[in-house]
């Protein structure tokens, strides 16, 4: 299992339209990639400019086609001119997971 956990900083003021942005994405990956297998987005408690995603993939296949979709261009675009600092990407071989 192949994932990727990003951490995402809103500039103030924009936390709306960053979640937007975001829930955007995860309705793509529900309806169109079925080879994701996992997109959980979060919003700090206490700072709600913070937002981390944590992504699931199948394989390295799967990971490349979520990455290259125009779901996840059209967010970058969006969030390119809102973000306060870079997006701090983590891509990991999953070693460990509580079966649902």
């Amino acid at each position: 299992m192949i994932t990727i956990t990003a951490v995402i900083r809103a500039k103030k003021g924009s936390e709306a339209t960053m979640r937007q942005a975001l829930l955007d994405v995860a309705r793509h990956v529900q309806e169109n990639e079925a080879q994701t297998l996992g997109f959980f987005i979060s919003q700090d408690e206490s700072d709600p400019a913070l937002f981390t995603t944590y992504e699931r993939f199948a394989d390295r296949a799967a990971m490349d086609r979520h990455n290259s979709s125009s779901a996840v261009a059209r967010f970058f675009d969006i969030a390119r001119p809102i973000l306060d600092g870079p997006v701090t990407l983590v891509t990991a071989l999953e070693i460990s997971a509580k079966p649902t």
